[in-house]
């Protein structure tokens, strides 16, 4: 990549060489400053191709926070020494993105990449398209919009539609421009991925371990958490990256016609594009790329899970469009899973929130997709046994982005066969209860509700984003607070005071303020995320949905009968037991008196819902195996998207089963019970006419259903 040079009068003021002389106007000398600052930093940071020593430029830097501390009129905030950090931010303020931040589907085969240049094809009536390939960096998606050439905000990706303000993190990554080179438009937006670079992962692990403490699991998670640092000193430590991907505004100036052009564009103003993307013809050309990447993905500096396949026209972009939330013109095509081997030296057993003993494998350390596995899953005891896993055998391990490792099962060696097979313990590890396995549930449980580790673990749970989301409570903090006797319920937390707080060890004023700002605020959470904190067994985030969208208030669902639980699509009795057993406890019930008691709103008002313009009401989808194009939760979303439900069994009040690669089970069962079967191309078939269902049928008859390579599978417009 080149960047712009600055004004070649303004190359000879460096202040190194000798004879040359600066400007004798402050003012003057700090401009040319800026403009030598910016320059280096382009060269070192975007191009890989200083032209000054570090020392140097570290000169020039000092020689320009002296002016400014003595002429504090030189300093301005696009002044190279504002990258430096400033005080703690209290929080983060909510942004809406002017275009969603779309994800995108997945292929994990090259068939499933053919399927999507297929369906581009069709979609486009044959015309021919070119394809820009690119790395798919591991790291975070975010938003950079600018207003005259200067960075003005920076946003988290969040959900799609709203994310975080986070411009104070961002300007101290080197790799952003905070003024843009060339000729920019008056506003202009781009997109692109942050990420830690795995030397500085890698460093900053050792040096954790040097000190005792725990290691950083990946660097993706790790550089994550580090744009969300309430202090931008951490942020700034880190020495994240950024590659940025796409120009999506440009304000009243014209986009380029193409994304590789943008791409050029933006090289133009100073932005660092990905050297190793490539602009092909063919889906051929496309697959050789990837293998060629996939050969060489440890090579790089940053992980990379895969490659992003784009069309180049904006204008077929434009006619292709969206599917709910990921754009038709766009794929990730994904690296495989790593594996690697090391000795299984022990198996250890947590205690969930639930209840759940969950096994656990404690490895000889090795590294697998660029990070150190110590620890991973077993799933439960029957699984253990189906892979036939003995403590000290040689297992293989398998980790695959942001998912924990698991072990797939041992290498075949002599003499492993005397070693005992695994039990698990007729005794919860922590309390000593009884434990109890229900017949159908494959885990084995501690039933006491009052067990120490399932109380911390449901803290954790409590407090989480996803749930009623306490910033600044993470794990350490929850250990401590049971610890010290402050919390042993849920309720607890809101009858903390400072006093209490800023008596804990390493927690003063601020650290307290902000987690009791955060507790408070907590109290106004929709009623389907307290439904989900409360870790009700089998009451994940769409159940709680389900019942949030049912009743007004948690009195309501406390009240409701295992049958009228079950009238509810997507409950059936095995979740009604267990919502009515959670209210039916006497320690359940002091919980939900005690969050009352503080104030946190258990009730809703329904907003009404016009069910009858939701093309697919009444109707029920089972979807299963794997999809090449989104995954079966995204699946499920966007049927339900259209008034379906999505349920887990397949009976006879199934409209519709989707079936993926490796459906199982569910195929076997639709069949025998008659239920129509949908290949994944018939349910995207579906989605892009959703006018075309009801009551179980096609109503299009250029979409009727024809027979599929699978028994009994259909799939639509093909």
């Amino acid at each position: 990549m080149t960047v712009t040079p600055p004004p070649s009068n303004a190359l000879h003021y460096t202040g190194l060489a000798p004879g040359v002389p600066a400007a004798r106007d402050p003012f003057a000398r700090a401009r040319q400053l800026h403009v030598q600052l910016r320059y280096h930093a382009g060269r070192y940071y975007n191009d890989d191709a200083p032209v000054i020593e570090d020392g140097q430029y570290d000169a020039l830097l000092r020689e320009l926070r002296r002016l400014e501390a003595d002429y504090p009129g030189c300093r301005n905030p696009d002044s190279p020494t504002q990258r430096i950090a400033g005080d703690p931010a209290d929080g983060f303020t909510q942004v809406r993105h002017p275009t969603p931040m779309f994800s995108l589907g997945n292929a994990f085969d090259r068939e499933g990449l053919e399927a999507w240049h297929r369906r581009v094809t069709d979609l486009l009536d044959g015309q021919p398209f070119r394809m820009v390939a690119e790395l798919k960096i591991d790291g975070l998606a975010v938003r950079l919009t600018y207003r005259n050439g200067r960075l003005a905000l920076g946003a988290t990706r969040g959900n799609g539609q709203t994310g975080e303000d986070v411009t104070r993190n961002l300007r101290t990554v080197r790799s952003i421009p905070l003024i843009l080179s060339g000729h920019p438009p008056a506003a202009l937006e781009v997109r692109g991925e942050v990420y830690l670079p795995l030397d500085s992962f890698k460093q900053m692990n050792a040096e954790r371990e040097r000190r005792g403490e725990p290691l950083y699991a990946n660097p993706r998670n790790t550089g994550a958490g580090a744009i969300r640092q309430l202090d931008p000193k951490v942020t700034q430590s880190r020495n994240l990256q950024m590659w940025v991907y796409s120009l999506n505004d440009a304000g009243d100036a014209p986009l380029p016609g193409s994304h590789w052009a943008a791409l050029e564009t933006l090289k133009s103003y100073g932005f660092r594009i990905n050297p190793l993307n490539r602009l092909f013809d063919t889906v051929a050309e496309v697959c050789d790329f990837y293998s060629e990447m996939l050969q060489r993905r440890h090579e790089w500096n940053y992980e990379a899970d895969g490659v992003v396949v784009k069309v180049d026209s904006i204008a077929q972009q434009n006619s292709l469009g969206v599917a709910g939330r990921e754009p038709r013109w766009a794929i990730a095509y994904k690296f495989p899973a790593e594996r690697a081997t090391t000795r299984l030296r022990d198996i250890v057993i947590n205690v969930g929130r639930t209840g759940s003993l969950n096994p656990q494998a404690i490895l000889e350390p090795v590294v697998v997709s660029g990070a150190t596995v110590q620890h991973a899953s077993l799933h439960n005891e029957e699984d253990i046994h189906r892979k036939d896993i003995r403590i000290g055998d040689t297992v293989i391990i398998e980790r695959a982005g942001d998912v924990i490792p698991h072990v797939i099962g041992p290498v075949d060696a002599p003499g492993r066969e005397s070693r005992p097979v695994f039990r698990m313990p007729a005794h919860c590890p922590v309390c000593k209860t009884a434990v109890v396995k229900v017949e159908g549930d494959a885990m084995h449980r501690c039933p006491n509700s009052a067990c120490p580790a399932r109380f911390f673990e449901s803290l954790k749970h409590f407090v989480s984003r996803g749930a009623m989301d306490i910033d600044g409570l993470g794990e350490q903090w929850c250990r401590i607070l049971i610890d010290q006797g402050l919390v042993s319920d849920a309720s607890h937390l809101y009858q903390l005071t400072r006093e209490q707080l800023t008596a804990l060890d390493r927690m003063g004023d601020r650290l307290s303020t902000r987690i009791l700002n955060n507790i408070a605020a907590s109290k106004q959470r929709p009623l389907a995320r307290i439904l989900f904190a409360l870790g009700i067994l089998h009451v994940g985030a769409e159940v709680a949905e389900l019942l949030a969208a049912h009743y007004a208030s948690i009195d309501h669902i406390a009240a409701a009968s295992i049958d009228e639980l079950t009238e509810i699509d997507g409950i059936g009795p095995r979740i009604a037991e267990s919502i009515a057993g959670y209210f039916a406890a006497e320690r359940n019930r002091q919980t939900i008196d005690g969050l009352k008691d503080a104030g946190v709103k258990l009730w809703q008002e329904l907003a009404p819902v016009d069910l009858s313009a939701l093309p697919w009401k009444g109707q029920t989808f089972v979807i299963t195996g794997t999809l090449s194009s989104m995954t079966r939760r995204e699946a499920e979303g966007k049927v339900k998207a259209l008034g379906a439900a999505a349920t887990s069994s397949v009976t006879r009040k199934t409209s519709w089963l989707v079936a993926g690669a490796a459906p199982g089970s569910k195929l076997a069962t639709a069949e025998r019970l008659g239920v129509p079967v949908l290949d994944e191309d018939g349910l995207l078939a579906l989605l892009d006419n959703p006018d075309h269902i009801a009551a179980g049928t096609i109503l299009s008859a250029d979409a009727a259903p024809t027979p599929s390579a699978g028994p009994a599978a259909l799939a639509l417009g093909e």
